[in-house]
């Protein structure tokens, strides 16, 4: 599982920093999470190949989360994109997109799906052999959305070495890594544990930004391996996070802890702070085990 941060700073995009916008890559699938303006310029800076994203996941309909949105379809278009693209988001979201494109009479030569969201509740808007993405209703100024990647369990891994001994035909050795018991010619039953190992445990990512401090949300995120929250003020100004419906460090932390997840990485940092070491060390302190985005960074989660 591994993680690109395209941007990770609240409202306005800077020389040095720019609006949340994120890839992850989980079984082989590349999802772009959010698409803030300067979108494009960091997938080609960080060499993220454009053709691998078929899934788009748009939180809300603030424009640090989406307004690069329509360039980037547009310049699918212009490389001659052939594939399929699925675009999830608030409902509104279509109208938005496909009046810019008719006013610039520039329509897709690709097709073009949205998955218009409504729900206030948890919903699985995505699905596929590997990969399952669940909503995680937030609470902000408008209707938003975090999203829940899980991998399905993966197959159990062939103990090559047992079916040689058992003298087992390879053509049976799909059913048993996925878990099937084997049995004989002579009619002796050969248990799946002992042809196999254990797989690799399933893995999961959290993405919630933006958000106020909401504990409704720890059933849906609970034991995820990482937790993206927002943290866009420090306790010192929890007023202002109040006011304007986002979280601090703490409340991050605190999140976090009490859902269980293995791991935090903080993101959506106002830029009224010129230090973002300082929202960690304000997170450790409750949540020890505590990353921090930026820009650029990549994280693969083991």
């Amino acid at each position: 599982m591994k993680l690109t941060i395209l941007g990770c700073y609240a409202a306005t995009p800077r020389t040095i920093t720019n609006p949340t916008s994120q890839v992850l890559e989980i079984r082989n699938r590349m999802f772009l999470i959010d698409c803030g303006e300067g979108t494009q310029v960091q997938l080609r800076k960080n060499k993220l190949k454009f053709s691998k994203i078929n899934h788009i996941f748009i939180s809300h309909l603030h424009g640090d989360h989406f307004y690069g949105l329509v360039g980037l379809i547009s310049t699918f278009m212009l490389l001659n994109r052939q594939t399929d693209l699925h675009v999830y988001g608030p409902k509104g979201i279509k109208e938005i997109v496909l009046l810019q494109l008719r006013y610039a009479n520039s329509f897709t030569g690709y097709n073009l799906y949205f998955h218009e969201l409504e729900s206030k509740t948890s919903e699985v808007i995505y699905e596929d052999e590997k990969v399952v993405v669940k909503t995680i209703p937030l609470k902000h100024r408008i209707y938003t959305n975090g999203f829940l990647f899980q991998e399905k369990p993966k197959e159990r891994k062939l103990n090559i070495e047992a079916a040689e001994h058992y003298k087992i035909d390879a053509v049976y050795y799909r059913k048993i890594k996925y878990g099937g018991n084997i049995t004989l010619d002579d009619g002796t039953i050969i248990p799946n544990a002992e042809l196999t190992f254990d797989p690799e445990p399933a893995k999961s990512y959290a993405f919630c930004s933006d958000t106020m401090y909401d504990e409704s949300i720890v059933p849906i995120i609970e034991n995820a391996d990482v937790l993206y929250h927002e943290t866009t003020f420090l306790e010192s100004e929890a007023d202002k996070a109040e006011k304007t419906m986002h979280s601090t460090a703490k409340e991050a932390a605190t999140i976090a802890s009490k859902a269980n997840v293995k791991q935090l990485l903080l993101g959506h940092y106002s830029t009224r702070y010129s230090n973002i070491e300082l929202f960690r060390e304000e997170a450790e302190t409750i949540f020890p085990n505590t990353l921090l985005a930026d820009d650029g960074k990549t994280f693969e989660f083991d």
